[in-house]
């Protein structure tokens, strides 16, 4: 009888569990293949156990510089789509004005729409227009489909904030900038900052459209394709277990510094 009261009250628990193990084990075989020797290139096996493939990160200089032309993209991508996606939250949620439903309805159609269209659609505007395909076709591809998300991420969080502490910063003689600076901004920022990471991850590990609207550019979710025919280096599962650690430590700084 102990049993089973306690597995009927802590099964949800235990669901969360199971679930939450199924979504990090890809995670942790990427993690415990960081530290592995493999026998050959073309071998995903755990063969010996090793620091080398830590050691030496940038054992092959291509790889490298794949990260690093990602991380730019994904910097400049961020930036751009995080200022639109606020300045757009924030008419959405906050002002009245025609077309607002309709508008609502639109963005969601970046993230409804499969990207294999997106991709092509975004190539035939870029090959119509005389735009040559590269870095900077990338970086305007990867704002497109993320301020959608931060859009919707920002707008979640003002739809939740309490305005009458906005409403009591001005009735004591607090102006509008002031209230937007020290009540506004500081009640949303962690939705902003929410929806900066997805951004950059969505824009790190963007692969689909990315292919048609990069030309001879080459970033690591490419490269990857690319090595995956002749063998993946396991200096990419260090990379990919690095920004996995750094997403983590953000998100726990972040949670740490909500705390009363």
């Amino acid at each position: 009888m102990r049993i089973s009261r306690w597995f009927a009250e802590h099964w949800v628990l235990g669901v969360a569990l199971l679930v939450l193990g199924y979504l990090f084990l890809p995670i942790a075989v990427v993690a415990a293949l960081s530290f592995n020797r493999p026998s050959s290139r073309l071998s995903y096996d755990f063969n010996e156990f090793t620091l080398d493939n830590w050691r030496n990160p940038c054992a092959t200089s291509e790889m490298c510089e794949a990260v690093l032309r990602s991380v730019q993209i994904g910097f400049l991508a961020t930036v751009a789509a995080t200022l639109l996606g606020t300045l757009m939250a924030f008419a959405l949620a906050r002002h009245r004005f025609r077309g607002r439903s309709t508008l609502n309805v639109l963005i969601f159609l970046p993230m409804a729409t499969p990207e294999l269209v997106m991709g092509t659609s975004l190539l035939a505007l870029f090959v119509s227009g005389g735009v040559p395909l590269g870095f900077w076709t990338i970086v305007v591809a990867h704002v497109m489909f993320c301020v959608s998300f931060v859009v919707v991420t920002v707008k979640a969080r003002l739809s939740g904030m309490d305005r009458r502490l906005e409403e009591a910063a001005m009735d004591l003689y607090a102006g509008e900038w002031q209230t937007f600076r020290r009540i506004t901004l500081p009640l949303v920022l962690p939705g902003i900052v929410a929806a900066a990471l997805l951004a950059f991850s969505l824009s790190f590990d963007d692969f689909i459209v990315t292919n048609f609207n990069s030309g001879t550019t080459v970033t690591f979710p490419m490269y990857v394709w690319g090595a995956a025919q002749r063998g993946i280096p396991p200096q990419v599962n260090v990379i990919g277990t690095a920004m996995f650690g750094v997403a983590l430590l953000l998100v726990l700084a972040t949670s740490l510094r909500a705390r009363p």
